[in-house]
């Protein structure tokens, strides 16, 4: 009896321990989010896009939608970049996909009609 115990115990520790997928893939958001904010150059800005772009075009995550911010953090980069018009479309989709964003969004939009 003892044996059967110790048996099931350990599959549930092992069952325990299995990888969980996380919600959402951030492709290298990480590295060149970094990499930007300490240089702010136009190499270190256009990996950021690309890295954008990666977690957009291919989200591997459990929920299958891109991360919270990243469309607001996007569109703010292409505000920045000179691509307005793309940027609060971007930032339109953002609000779209998580609504308690909107708040936040349209500050950022009041502040570009000024």
């Amino acid at each position: 009896m003892r044996n059967v115990f110790y048996c099931l115990l350990t599959m549930l520790l092992l069952a325990s321990c299995q990888n969980q997928k996380s919600l959402y893939s951030w492709s290298k958001y990480e590295t060149t989010s970094y990499d930007f904010l300490k240089n702010k150059d136009e190499k270190s800005t256009q990996k950021l896009i690309e890295s954008y772009q990666a977690i957009i075009e291919k989200q591997e995550g459990s929920r299958k939608v891109v991360p919270p911010g990243i469309y607001a953090d996007y569109g703010f980069i292409l505000i920045q970049s000179g691509k307005a018009e793309q940027g609060k479309a971007m930032l339109q989709k953002e609000v779209a996909i998580y609504p308690e964003s909107k708040v936040f969004v349209e500050r950022i939009l009041k502040m570009l009609d000024k």
